[in-house]
């Protein structure tokens, strides 16, 4: 890299940092009044920076980087509750009770192939959930954001689909001590 390079790499990291202590202070207030939450002020916040670092460039008129940072973290902070809303976080303790029981006991009893062969005969829509979340450890937003599908659903198609799988094993080891005693 040339000397010249150099000053210019130098002079755009100096321009950056001094847009960051001439903005930061006021976007991040206008953050937390937003979000009500420091942790999300500050995500906001760096957000905002991080989108004017690779796309800063394209404004033309440097007299509005104010309103373009202003707008950026405003557009940021309604995409994010878009987010939230169409994919809440929930915390384990939170949906605990919602989680289908299954003792350990239970797990021991099961083969895998004996468990991949029943999934093959639960209703199609529940397997693809039951397999991320069981097979692939894929949490539940994950799910949701996978087959593009509410929160929710997925919950609930995970609850009927080991519904369906608890039926079908427990049917299929009924049948196999059945066998053992007629045998």
């Amino acid at each position: 890299m040339s000397h010249t390079e150099d000053s210019a790499d130098e002079s755009v990291s100096l321009e950056f940092e001094s847009l960051v202590a001439r903005y930061y202070r006021s976007l991040y207030k206008f953050a937390f009044s937003l979000t009500q939450a420091e942790a999300d002020a500050c995500d906001l916040t760096q957000q905002t920076f991080y989108i004017w670092a690779t796309k800063g460039h394209q404004l033309r008129d440097l007299t509005k980087v104010k309103t373009w940072l202003f707008t950026t973290l405003h557009r940021e902070f309604l995409e994010s509750r878009r987010r939230h809303s169409r994919f809440p976080h929930y915390e384990l303790s939170q949906v605990d009770a919602e989680l289908p029981v299954v003792s350990p006991a239970r797990v021991n009893e099961l083969d895998s192939a004996r468990v991949l062969q029943a999934l093959a005969q639960v209703d199609g829509v529940y397997q693809a959930p039951v397999t991320l979340f069981y097979m692939q450890d894929c949490s539940y937003k994950e799910i949701a954001e996978i087959l593009d599908v509410p929160m929710g659903t997925v919950k609930s198609r995970i609850a009927r689909g080991i519904g369906q799988l608890q039926k079908l094993l427990s049917s299929d080891a009924h049948d196999h001590t059945e066998r053992g005693t007629h045998e």
